[in-house]
Formats: structure tokens, sequence, C-alpha cells
């Protein structure tokens, strides 16, 4: 069995002009371990795609199972407790808190964990060091680059050392050569085993993923998988 199982998945919209199909019936298989990329134009249904991955918010029809789990059959504490053990979230505009330092982000989906704070100011450090930041522990992220920002929201979707990676155009807003870092410590944490699934508008980040699913209008229009080398 592939690790995330999609079948019919669906969502509309109802809207003064009418129905809106943000998806249109997706069926996909995800094994554990893959880089895939999602791409397509604006409002081709990638964020709702990543929306509904993540149980952010409910299809109209269709399953989604995650490692053998029906996300959409858990009752709401149970989804939330599924998202916070599951799910570690990447987001284009970092989503940090900016009165907490770098290192206090990190921790801050650790706070309903029963471990020690020692423990959880420990293992954030550790995920900091992972992301080439431990040394700006302390700083907040009015006093961090783009890039390093970047690498906190990385650090901060990692702590909990959730099997599945969402990320949401974490390289919109970023330099080139920024862009490239951040793609690259993607790459090697995939490496490293874990899968991540990435909506992107970027071509050049094409290259590091295992497969790339291409949306239109709700549906898929393309799937590609990189040429393998050799005879």
């Amino acid at each position: 069995m592939a690790f995330i199982e999609i079948s019919g998945l669906s969502k509309f919209y109802d809207s003064r002009a009418g129905r809106v199909d943000a998806l249109a019936g997706i069926d996909l298989s995800i094994d554990e371990g893959t880089f895939l990329g999602v791409m397509g134009p604006s409002g081709s249904g990638k964020s709702t795609f990543l929306s509904i991955l993540g149980g952010l918010c409910h299809p109209s029809s269709g399953t989604l199972r995650i490692d053998g789990i029906d996300l959409f059959q858990l009752p709401g504490e149970k989804l939330a407790d599924f998202r916070r053990e599951y799910l570690g979230f990447v987001f284009q505009s970092f989503n940090l808190v900016p009165y907490l330092t770098a290192l206090e982000n990190v921790m801050l989906p650790l706070a309903v964990k029963k471990m020690p704070t020692a423990e959880k100011r420990e293992r954030a450090l550790q995920v900091l060091a992972r992301v080439g930041l431990k040394a700006r522990a302390t700083h907040l992220p009015g006093e961090l680059s783009g890039g390093e920002q970047e690498r906190v929201a990385i650090a901060r979707a990692l702590v909990n050392r959730p099997p599945l990676i969402l990320a949401d155009e974490p390289t919109g807003s970023l330099d080139s050569a920024t862009s490239a870092e951040i793609m690259a410590l993607f790459a090697e944490l995939n490496a490293e085993g874990q899968t991540i699934v990435m909506v992107t508008h970027n071509p050049e980040t094409k290259s590091c993923f295992h497969r790339t699913l291409f949306l239109r209008d709700g549906q898929i229009a393309d799937a590609q998988e990189p040429a393998l080398s050799g005879g």
C-alpha cells in the first residue's frame, strides 16, 4: 500500500456566480520517501489540494488515506492530533511569530508534548543545527534574512519528526541563489527518507522532484517522472 492514497478527491464551493470546482476527481498514490512537486497555473487547485492533504479543509467527496488512516473519518480532536504527529507545514510567508526568537518559534509545535522543557529546547536546537542556524537561535525573525526565516520555518516543520512535510511555495519570496539553497536542503531531507509534497510555480525546482504533478482546472493534466539515465 502506498503511503498516501487519494481516490475521487473533489472540492467545490458555492458562489454568487455558481458552483466553483477547485478539485474535480483526483486519484493519486504517493509512496513513502517520495519528493512530489505540484505545479500548475493560478486557480488550478494546487493550494486546495495541499490544504486537503494537510487536513486543513474537508473535501466535498472522495477519500484520503495517509499511512492507512482515513483522515476525514477522524473526529475533530483526532484530526488535530494527526496533523500534529504526522505533518510538518512550510509556508511561503514563513508564519513566524515576530516577538519570539528562532529557537522559540521552532519549539512551538512541542508546546503540547509532555516532555521536559530542557528536552524540547535541545530538540529545537538540533533541528536548527540541521538547517545551519544554531548560531542564530536567539535572534528574532526581523533580525534574520528571508532565507534564514525560511530555514527556521523548515526547522519548525521538522521538530516533531513528522513523516510528511507539506510545503507551499517555500521559495516564492526568495532570490534565485537563496531558493537554490533551500531546495538543496529539501533534497537532502528527502535523501534521508523524508516524504515531501511541495507546491511551486518555479520550473527550476523540477529537477529535485521524483514526480511532478501538473494541475489544471482542478484535475491532473499531466504527471511526470524524471527520465532515468543509462541503458
